[in-house]
């Protein structure tokens, strides 16, 4: 099969503008160059085709009959250009939006479980925004939240995500059977930023097991409660700690929860602007439930 013998690129590019706009100084102002180089290229477009393409009037151009054949012929294929090439940069624009969560629920719940997100959402994006600070989410910087507490949450839509449930876990390791065995341990804390008065605290705990005469002041402090984990899988002590924050490492048998008792607390949750959802964010809510509910089944 030869190949097709056909006027430069350019010279079709300017016939097509100023046939549509009936004016070469319009074609020239569309196509970013000035009125003297779009006569050229349709002079050389005439020269090579031999016929002329345009009467030449006093305030714009009209198209003889041998251009009236060519021009929708040109126009149509300029338009089905335009409409694959916007296609395939659509195909490569990918979706994103992004979920803000504290630095400790980030790195011990979300970032394990992001292949699952990807694997269901192929072509969505998924930005984790870490950070111990409620984010505005009227404001742009994330498209949702997750967040501990009691709530409600003024001007946001909150849906409860994950039960908490605080007890004493440490690294198996250190051979813990009964709560009398914490006297001979490191009591690891991890502040509050917002304490209340229903805040797991290990004097609360120590309330709730009948244990007298702890100090429960002493230990090593963090103010991040992923790196009290850290501390405790490393076997620094024992930690009191969210029992979903750490059911992989329970799971994995980094850490172990030696005994009882355990206590409640606020819910994770969901947590998103008060206007309609996109169906993105619906996406990632339907995604938390998924995951929330395989966490809590096999935690039963």
């Amino acid at each position: 099969m030869s190949g097709r013998r056909l006027p430069p690129l350019g010279s079709l590019r300017a016939f097509e503008a100023a046939a549509r706009l009936h004016s070469f100084k319009r074609a020239a102002e569309e196509l970013s160059v000035t009125p003297t180089a779009i006569s050229h290229q349709i002079r050389a477009l005439e020269a090579q085709i031999g016929v002329r393409l345009f009467e030449r009037q006093t305030r714009r151009v009209a198209m003889t009959a041998e251009a009236a054949l060519l021009y929708p012929v040109l126009r149509d294929g300029f338009d089905a250009f335009a409409e694959a090439i916007a296609a395939i940069a659509a195909r490569r624009q990918r979706r994103a939006l992004t979920l803000s969560a504290t630095l400790s629920f980030t790195a011990k719940w979300l970032v394990p479980r992001v292949a699952s997100f990807r694997a269901a959402y192929p072509d969505l994006d998924l930005r984790l925004h870490a950070s111990d600070d409620p984010v505005d989410l009227h404001g742009g910087v994330a498209d949702a939240a997750i967040r501990y507490g009691r709530g409600p949450y003024p001007g946001l839509v909150a849906e409860a995500l994950i039960e908490n449930r605080f007890a004493p876990v440490c690294s198996p390791r250190l051979g813990l059977r009964r709560a009398e065995d914490l006297r001979a341990q490191s009591l690891l804390h991890s502040e509050w930023r917002h304490p209340t008065e229903d805040t797991p605290t290990w004097q609360a705990w120590c309330a709730r097991a009948g244990l007298a005469g702890l100090d429960v002041e002493a230990g090593l402090r963090f103010t991040d409660e992923s790196h009290a984990i850290q501390a405790a899988i490393a076997g620094h002590g024992v930690a009191l700690l969210s029992l979903a924050l750490v059911a992989d490492d329970l799971a994995a048998g980094t850490l172990v929860q030696p005994f009882g008792p355990v206590l409640e607390g606020y819910p994770h949750w969901f947590v998103r602007p008060d206007t309609p959802p996109s169906v993105e964010v619906l996406a990632l809510r339907d995604w938390l439930r998924s995951e929330a509910t395989v966490e809590a089944a096999s935690a039963d």
